[in-house]
This record gives C-alpha cells, structure tokens and sequence, in this order.
C-alpha cells in the first residue's frame, strides 16, 4: 500500500497563503469594475500574468513545445480556464457581493467530481462522491435562494454567471489532465495564458476600446494584484503546493477562500451577505468534506482493502 500524501505545516502555511491570495482576488476585481469595463479587467490580468509566467519559463530554461496540436491545445484550455471564467466572475460581481461570488466559486470542485466522472473511466461517481455532490448542489441552491432563481432577473443571471466560471474551470482541469501529459505545469500556465491573451486583447478593444491608463492608484493596484499575485503568483504557489502534498490536499483551498473573500468584503466595500448565503456554503463545504473522504474515513475506519 503506497505512502498517503499529508499536509506538513510548511505546506498547510503556503495553502492558507494561497487561499489568501484568491480570496483577495474578489474584491480587487470589485475595485477594478470602478474605472474599467469588465474584457478590460480580463485583459489586464491575463496581460500581466502572461509576461510574469513567461518570465520564469524562460529563466528557468524550462521546454517549450512546437507541437501546432499542443498549441491549440493552450488555445482551448486558455479559453476554458482564463477568458470564459474570468469574464463570467468579473461581469457577475458588477451585480453581486464579492463574498457571494467566492461562495458560488467554491462550486468548482462539485463541478470537478462531475465532469471527471463523466470523461474518466479512473474517477467514476461512487456512492460517497455522489452523496458529496448532492450536498454542494444543495448548497449552491441555499446561497443563491430559490426566491431568487424564480424572479431570474439580472442578479440572478450573476449568480449563475459564477456557477457558469466554476464549470468551465471544471472542464478546464478534465481538458488539462487528457491534453497536457508530459508537460511542466508551469509550461502548461503559460501556454494557457498565451491563448487567453490572443483572444482576450482584440475582445476588450472591441468591446470597451482602447484604454485610456488614467486610473486612480486604487485601480491600478486592483488589476496589478490580480495579473501579478492572483494568478501569476498563484498558478507557481499552486503548482509548488501540489508537488508537496497531492491534488487531494491542494483542493482544501476551495473551502479557505470564500471565507476570506467574504471578510475582505465585509471590512473594505462594506458587504452584507444573506444568512442563507453563510448557510449555503457551510452545506457546501460538508459536500467537499465528503468528496474528499478523510474526515469520514477518520470517524469510521474501515479496513484496507475495501474501496473508498
């Protein structure tokens, strides 16, 4: 039976940073919507990234693929992991609590066990993960409100808008996993954003002209934060977490970053979440919990052999 992967504190201490990271990325692009159009926000934060990551590749002497097939492959992945999530989260949040948005984000790993389940025949739905499931889904319903989906008017299309991003993240990670064997992970987040960054500049132009750069230091330190710490900075920490202690561990960070999504809300712009919302995501969270199986596994072990 081969060694489980655990999280050590130097690896838990860098999945709260993490977590901290992501969380502070809804309320930069809350700050960001002040002066700039939603593409515009996108733009700016593939743009930025794109340099930083492709920075370290290059000094870092790591391969970078001619294959025509894997460049394509960078193109629909940039697509389904930077230009539609981002643009959904970012649009969403011009209706929406920063807070509301990070819970229906947390979808994402519902989403995930889903969409693997139906592409790898190696992560078939058992019982526990359908159990899990059912419970995020419940979750997701309680913080949008069933009042809310009934009137469907511009805030409610946020709100799905996010669960939208979370599924595309979703058959981000499922596209990934079959096109990308073989590759740095760091390779691969630059070929990415090299796609995002093809189709997202001529899309901002189009759709809210050229910028201007008059923007207050506010602003610029929202769209800095997100190009260089949200998601430069995160996809390396991610992938350094990940080599320490296994997807199964990094995935905990979808449960640390809505809360502190939902804190920098409440203290910076003043947010004030539903109850219902707090209660979504705590039935969203179980449902995580149990996908993930180690909580139940400690309550009730069973022996060896027998399948999760």
């Amino acid at each position: 039976m081969s060694a489980q992967q655990i999280l050590s504190p130097r690896a838990w201490g860098e999945l709260f940073l993490l977590a901290l990271i992501w969380g502070g990325s809804f309320l930069s692009i809350r700050v960001g919507l002040e002066q700039l159009g939603v593409m515009t926000v996108v733009a700016f934060r593939i743009l930025g990234a794109l340099l930083v990551l492709w920075g370290y590749v290059l000094a870092r002497g790591l391969p970078v693929p001619r294959s025509p097939r894997i460049w394509a492959a960078f193109l629909v992945l940039g697509l389904l992991n930077n230009v539609i999530p981002f643009s959904l989260i970012t649009w969403g949040e011009l209706r929406i609590a920063s807070g509301l948005a990070s819970i229906l984000n947390a979808a994402t790993a519902i989403f995930g066990v889903l969409v693997a389940s139906l592409v790898f025949a190696d992560e078939r739905l058992r019982l526990r993960k359908a159990v899990g499931v059912m419970l995020g889904f419940a979750g997701v319903v309680t913080a949008i409100g069933l009042a809310a989906l009934a009137e469907f008017d511009l805030a409610s299309l946020s709100q799905l808008a996010i669960l939208g991003a979370a599924l595309s993240y979703a058959c981000a990670g499922a596209f990934a996993r079959a096109s990308m064997k073989g590759l740095k992970p760091q390779v691969v987040a630059a070929g990415m954003l090299a796609g995002s960054a093809l189709v997202m500049g001529p899309v901002a132009v189009w759709q809210d002209g050229w910028p201007t750069f008059h923007y207050t230091p506010a602003v610029w330190a929202a769209v800095g934060y997100l190009a260089f710490a949200a998601t430069a900075g995160a996809y390396l920490l991610y992938y350094r977490v990940l080599g320490m202690a296994g997807a199964g561990n990094v995935s905990l960070v979808t449960l640390l970053v809505a809360p502190i999504a939902i804190v920098l809300g409440a203290l910076v712009l003043g947010e004030a979440l539903h109850p219902q919302a707090y209660a979504g995501f705590a039935l969203l969270a179980l449902g995580l919990m149990v996908i993930d199986g180690r909580v139940l596994r400690r309550l009730w072990p069973r022996p060896a052999q027998e399948s999760a």
